[in-house]
């Protein structure tokens, strides 16, 4: 089969940010890199691997019938479970950053809670199509999906990693939305949530810290806010152009780890208004035509499985580009195909393939 437009233009942006990312870990990582392991391309030469592995993945799973998926998604999801009960038993499971969410050899390592966000996807794909005339029905069609998101949900806050876990629900809660389910029922859902979250800050005080510091950085400059504050350090005096490749001060030991969460904050530095500018371009044209296959789609299962795979993306990205802005607390996400991380980088790779082939197989 041959590619049509559509594939040609989402396939070239997803390489191109790619390689900028490529890039950007490259030099807002050299500092830390340099100082930890004495390599100044440590982050870059890791991040790299992945790069390779899940580009090509994605080019054999862009040719792999969608639809197996479909009968192997009880599979999947099992696995997914399996792998986040497996993280969290001590020797198994290896405490990063405070929490217990990886397996890995040295400084290699696999994150479960990104495998079960697609896992859950696919799961829910299913589902819906499954569930269609039930969607009307809370008990019989939207309670037992819940049921297992929230099952995942707190296998993930176990670790703890409230930010993966808040995408992962996000991303059900789309898909229920564009099955059909009565609005209603989201807005009971918002208000149940917002006693979650409640109930969460009291659990982790850590949490009600993070949100004061959202709203008022400068009342712990050198604590709480203080990542908040040295990202708008980062952004503010980009202007333009920005400071040029490499010319990051930010990344001399002020933003912590600078090549994960707040690597936007480096990009708007080093390259300006026109770095933002590439990247949000980028950004939009792999989620709008994403949303196009989708939408053309004439398989439910397909139509749902590439509507939930790009919203899943588009909710993490402006959560995170919304956390370096200052515009809401700190949440531990990453911006896809940009920030170091393997893990991240593979699971992305590899979901793209699948829009990809779901577009091929309408053809």
């Amino acid at each position: 089969m041959r590619k049509n437009k559509v594939d040609l233009i989402l396939f070239i942006s997803i390489l191109t940010i790619s390689i900028f990312g490529l890039i950007m870990i490259a030099s807002a990582s050299s500092i830390w890199a340099e100082y930890k392991f004495n390599d100044p391309l440590k982050f870059v030469k890791n991040q790299g691997l992945f790069f390779l592995v899940g580009i090509f993945l994605m080019i054999v799973i862009s040719r792999i019938d969608y639809k197996i998926y479909y009968k192997k998604s009880n599979f999947l999801l099992g696995t997914c479970l399996l792998l986040l009960l497996l993280v969290l038993i001590p020797g198994i499971g290896k405490i990063r950053n405070g929490s217990r969410s990886w397996f890995g050899v040295g400084s290699f390592g696999i994150q479960p809670s990104e495998f079960a966000k697609l896992g859950l996807i696919i799961f829910t794909s299913k589902y819906l199509c499954n569930n269609e005339k039930n969607l009307k029905d809370l008990k019989k069609g939207v309670l037992p999906i819940l049921g297992i998101t929230l099952l995942i949900f707190g296998l993930i806050l176990l670790q703890p990693d409230f930010g993966t876990g808040i995408i992962l629900v996000i991303s059900v809660i789309g898909l229920l939305f564009i099955g059909g389910v009565d609005f209603k029922f989201f807005l009971r859902l918002g208000m149940l949530g917002v006693i979650g979250i409640v109930i969460l800050i009291l659990i982790a005080p850590y949490r009600l810290e993070r949100i004061l510091s959202f709203l008022n950085p400068w009342q712990d400059p050198l604590g709480s806010g203080f990542q908040i504050i040295q990202s708008l350090y980062a952004i503010g005096p980009g202007g333009i152009f920005g400071f040029g490749f490499g010319n990051s001060r930010q990344k001399h030991f002020y933003l912590p780890e600078p090549q994960t969460d707040f690597i936007f904050s480096i990009i708007s530095e080093e390259f300006g208004f026109l770095g933002v500018l590439i990247v949000t371009s980028l950004f939009l044209t792999i989620i709008v035509t994403g949303f196009q296959i989708a939408y053309k789609s004439k398989d439910l299962f397909g139509k749902y499985l590439s509507f939930g795979i790009i919203f899943q993306i588009a909710f993490q990205a402006i959560l995170n580009l919304m956390v370096v802005v200052g515009l809401i607390p700190v949440t531990g996400v990453t911006l896809p195909f940009l920030s170091y991380g393997g893990s991240s980088l593979l699971i992305t790779l590899c979901s793209m393939g699948i829009v990809l082939n779901i577009s091929r197989r309408e053809r």
